[in-house]
């Protein structure tokens, strides 16, 4: 009978987890300009990403790397893009219904709630948002675009080949999240989250890093977000 329970228990946290990959942060000692500008980026690439549902290949190419040192954690994008969608508009539009733009999600603790959204697009516009609860389990769709994280830095510049992007995140402008059991990173510490990217060119591709197992359509699944690790 305790062999039954055990198995049990080993199923149902293999069920709740098997979706996880891990994403490596690398720590870094560079002094690392948020200028879009990526000649001088020392982090190792990842990708590219894929259709986020079905994980199929895109039809243009996106790679992102992640950094961090003891204050900020730092995001650089290469987006390739032959038809650049979007124009400069104010802080916080949603710019996801219109514009090509990358995106991170990011839950400290990983419970699928207070987690944060933020995207970019090619001519820098940026949007922070804190996403409180999606599930109905905790109350429904439950956003704040009022939130806003301060300090973020955020910067695209567009190239022969599409366009790259910059995110700094100051991890003491986290720590001001509400019920967001934050704490600061560490080697070995962990996140969930993933890193997406909306092209609106020739034809209108939702893509990630890591893509989701289950074939639903929508970045907001919070139970198929991948581990971020924060590594040497």
């Amino acid at each position: 009978m305790k062999f039954i329970k055990n198995a049990l228990i080993s199923f149902l946290m293999c069920s709740i987890t098997g979706f996880s990959q891990t994403i490596p942060i690398h720590k870094t000692t560079e002094k690392i300009r948020i200028d879009g500008d990526l000649t001088d980026w020392k982090t190792p690439f990842l990708g590219p990403f894929v259709i986020h549902d079905s994980g199929k290949k895109a039809t243009q190419n996106t790679m992102v790397s992640l950094s961090w040192n003891d204050k900020n954690l730092y995001i650089a994008y290469k987006s390739v893009d032959s038809k650049i969608v979007g124009s400069s508009q104010k802080k916080d539009s949603q710019i996801f219904n219109s514009d090509d733009l990358v995106e991170i999600f990011i839950d400290p603790d990983g419970n699928g709630q207070n987690y944060v959204e933020i995207g970019v697009n090619a001519f820098s516009s940026n949007y922070d948002m804190l996403l409180k609860c999606i599930s109905p389990l905790c109350g429904g769709w439950n956003t704040s675009m009022a939130f806003n994280i301060t300090g973020m830095e955020a910067q695209s510049k567009i190239t022969p080949k599409g366009y790259n992007t910059e995110i700094k995140i100051p991890f003491s402008s986290l720590q001001t999240i509400k019920n967001g059991n934050f704490t600061k990173p560490k080697v070995g510490t962990k996140w969930r989250g993933n890193t997406f990217r909306i092209d609106y060119g020739n034809t209108t591709e939702y893509l990630a890093l890591q893509s989701y197992k289950s074939g639903r359509f929508g970045f907001h699944q919070p139970n198929q977000f991948a581990v971020f690790e924060f590594v040497e």
